[in-house]
């Protein structure tokens, strides 16, 4: 073997399903009218839309009406998060959110402190899990919004969103959450969470890149301000001719992955056990978050070398450091810092991702060229404290 396909970032490595990438060819030859258009082709783009909010609907357990689509998301989280308090600023300028969110959700946050908006971070404990109580005692009367991470997409940690979106619901407090690394890899009941506003992506779980969706629950109240303008698609929320290929790719894959969720998890588990039974006993390695959240991700950081260099000795492993929004970035992983760690143990770790088509031997392999690369970096400085 020459080279392990084990990814570090599924928006820029996962490969797009064949199924999915056939049903995007087959829907692109049957029309490529508007489908807004009222015409015969305009109608037949208009059903192709309607059966993949379907598809999704059914892997989300939503109703379809609730599903409006974005560019991915990234824009569904701008949406949610902007769309929402802003919507809401008659009931309050309190908001809340993790430091350890993605930046597609700590940012638009700092754009709405600029705007006037009180901002708490909440901080989780050192596994990266957020206490509910801990959460409710920075709510306040006027806190109106609220966004928690479902899967962290560094570390895989998992949060107890029942619990959380409880909290919330009975408080009055609009509740947003950002499932890109949860949907379409772990369940997703949302007739049953509490929660108002949730996004997803499609390629996040084999679909296609450049788009996405925000689910917003039917119940009163529940509702954002649109932060594009142009036309009246999708009730006004979100303006635009939609990309009909894209969103019948983003069906196929909703489809493909609401019935192989259970095997992809144990497929994940039985490979993270075997990459981290591969490493686990070099001597200062660190297993950083929750070792019971996603089985997708594994974070570890090694004392004794240098973040850059390690990934330069992993090659031909397409793994990084931090996520990938950040990557050329050399600042340390911000949400490693929330955890505890220090600069240096940030920046030495690498986010290892499991996919789907990951093998038995590729995670061995990637064992073995992580051990290699460790050990190697040390005896070059071996003045370093392991």
């Amino acid at each position: 073997m020459t080279e392990a396909f084990v990814y570090l970032d599924y928006a820029a490595s996962t490969p797009v399903d064949p199924r999915v990438r056939d049903r995007m060819r087959e829907a692109g030859e049957m029309t490529c009218a508007n489908p807004s258009s009222t015409h015969a082709a305009g109608r037949l783009t208009h059903g192709i839309i309607a059966t993949a909010a379907a598809q999704l609907a059914g892997l989300l357990n939503a109703g379809p009406r609730t599903l409006v689509w974005t560019s991915g998301a990234t824009e569904s989280d701008n949406l949610a998060i902007a769309g929402g308090a802003r919507y809401r600023n008659h009931r309050g300028r309190h908001i809340v959110t993790m430091k350890t969110e993605h930046k597609a959700v700590t940012d638009v946050f700092e754009q709405l402190a600029k705007e006037g908006f009180d901002v708490s971070w909440v901080e989780p404990d050192g596994n990266g899990i957020l206490d509910p109580a801990a959460f409710e005692a920075v709510l306040r009367e006027d806190t109106q919004l609220a966004s928690i991470m479902l899967v962290n997409n560094e570390t895989g940690v998992i949060q107890d969103i029942e619990a959380l979106g409880g909290i919330c619901r009975e408080r009055g407090i609009l509740f947003h959450v950002d499932a890109a690394q949860a949907a379409g890899k772990v369940h997703v009941d949302l007739s049953t969470l509490p929660v108002d506003l949730m996004s997803v992506t499609a390629h996040k779980f084999y679909g296609p890149q450049g788009i996405g969706a925000l689910y917003i629950a039917d119940r009163p109240g529940c509702h954002v301000d649109p932060i594009l303008f142009g036309g009246g698609q999708q009730r006004r929320i979100r303006p635009g001719t939609l990309p009909m290929e894209l969103i019948a790719g983003f069906g196929m894959a909703a489809e493909i992955a609401a019935h192989r969720i259970d095997d992809d998890l144990e497929h994940l588990r039985a490979l993270r056990e075997a990459l981290w039974g591969g490493i686990r006993d070099l001597g200062g390695i660190r297993r950083n978050g929750d070792p019971d959240g996603f089985p997708g991700i594994l974070n570890v950081s090694a004392a004794g070398v240098e973040g850059e260099s390690l990934l330069l000795a992993l090659e031909p492993l397409q793994v990084a450091t931090g996520s990938a929004c950040n990557s050329k970035s050399r600042e340390p992983s911000s949400v490693l810092r929330a955890l505890g760690l220090s600069d240096t143990d940030a920046q030495s770790a690498i986010r290892f991702s499991l996919g789907r088509p990951t093998t038995a031997g590729e995670a061995r392999f990637a064992a073995d060229r992580y051990r290699q690369a460790v050990l190697k970096l040390r005896g070059l400085a071996p003045g370093a404290g392991v």
